[in-house]
């Protein structure tokens, strides 16, 4: 659990998780302890808030959930949680202390998910993000980095970065001034991205049931009149800026990849890119438009002056794998000068 979360936001010295309508006791006391876990790293400045976006749960209940935690908790951490509401406008709970300044940020990160809609985009395990960076940074042949680079990147600790380079083991090669790159293409450790990748990104597949669906190429004209510069364009599309000799006549579908550093992600695009994009659980159903979501803190976009910008060549790669395209991907894996002839 301590590995994998992180808050939706860190304002100040302080992190923010926000849940919108909690209805039960159990969603309360797992983010606290997802908070106590995450404080624990931090220096004794550092406070946790659990804003919850008008809860279903009545105060008093609430008020025992938090003193329960603190007598469950160390001591040292648990008088730095709070448990804050938020209701018609108005903060209940906020520490007196708090910062006029961090406050505005605080209510702007609300605000924002009341108009995002509540689509929350669950979290990841940080070290499948560490994974695709390397690999990225590998096939750009971008040259070693350094271990705070990484966590900058990823947005996780120190700790987080060792515990994923000593995972990889040989795949990782140290110079003597304790930076660090791919030795090679860590193929086992990639199977197994692979094996989880719609996890991982928390993949969204949409259909069109009209009978007269948009091809991929109108929908990618018409999402590049959007100005998000969270979105960028991956699968086929992608593949080809990277590779232009990539061997596919026409693409299959629009893959596009949100960057999603907290926990929402605002969706209402989709419905002006074709309101007969209906969202499909079902992998078997053709899709003919599939998000998947990039939770780190640097998406690593590739940026073009006109239009969307490209996903980095890691995200790429999985979205060619997803499609079941592997020779494709193998193709695409060995244009990189890096990896021919090795992979």
């Amino acid at each position: 659990m301590k590995a994998d979360y992180r808050p939706d936001a860190v304002i100040g010295h302080t992190l923010v998780d926000v849940k919108r309508r909690t209805d039960t006791v159990n969603t309360v006391r797992m983010a606290l302890m997802q908070l106590a876990y995450a404080l624990s790293d931090r220096d004794s400045q550092s406070a946790g808030f659990l804003v919850l976006v008008d809860p279903k749960i009545t105060p008093q209940r609430l008020l025992d959930e938090q003193r329960y935690a603190q007598r469950t908790l160390n001591p040292k951490v648990a008088g730095r949680l709070h448990v804050i509401t938020y209701h018609n406008g108005e903060f209940h709970g906020l520490p007196h202390t708090f910062n006029p300044t961090d406050r505005g940020e605080l209510l702007r990160l609300v605000e924002q998910v009341l108009e995002m809609g509540g689509t929350r985009i669950p979290s990841t395990r940080i070290y499948y993000e560490l994974l695709r960076v390397l690999v990225h940074q590998w096939l750009r042949n971008n040259g070693p980095m350094t271990a705070d680079w990484l966590a900058t990147k990823t947005g996780c600790s120190y700790p987080t970065v060792a515990k994923a380079l000593e995972q990889l083991g040989p795949a990782i090669k140290r110079l003597s001034d304790r930076r660090f790159e791919l030795a090679y293409f860590p193929k086992d450790e990639w199977a197994r991205l692979v094996a989880v990748s719609d996890r991982m990104r928390s993949t969204m597949r949409f259909a069109d049931r009209s009978g007269q669906p948009r091809s991929p190429d109108s929908l990618l004209q018409r999402v590049q009149q959007f100005d998000r510069p969270d979105l960028a364009i991956g699968g086929v599309f992608c593949a080809r800026h990277y590779y232009p000799d990539f061997d596919l006549i026409g693409s299959p579908r629009l893959d596009l990849t949100i960057h999603c550093p907290g926990h929402y992600a605002d969706l209402t695009f989709v419905e002006r890119l074709d309101p007969a994009l209906e969202k499909t659980k079902d992998s078997r159903e053709p899709a003919k438009l599939v998000l998947h979501f990039i939770r780190r803190e640097d998406p690593l976009f590739e940026k073009r002056t006109n239009g969307l910008n490209w996903v980095d060549t890691a995200e790429c790669l999985l979205d060619l794998h997803e499609m079941r395209l592997e020779s494709e991907a193998r193709d695409f894996l060995n244009s990189f000068p890096v990896a021919r002839g090795k992979v």
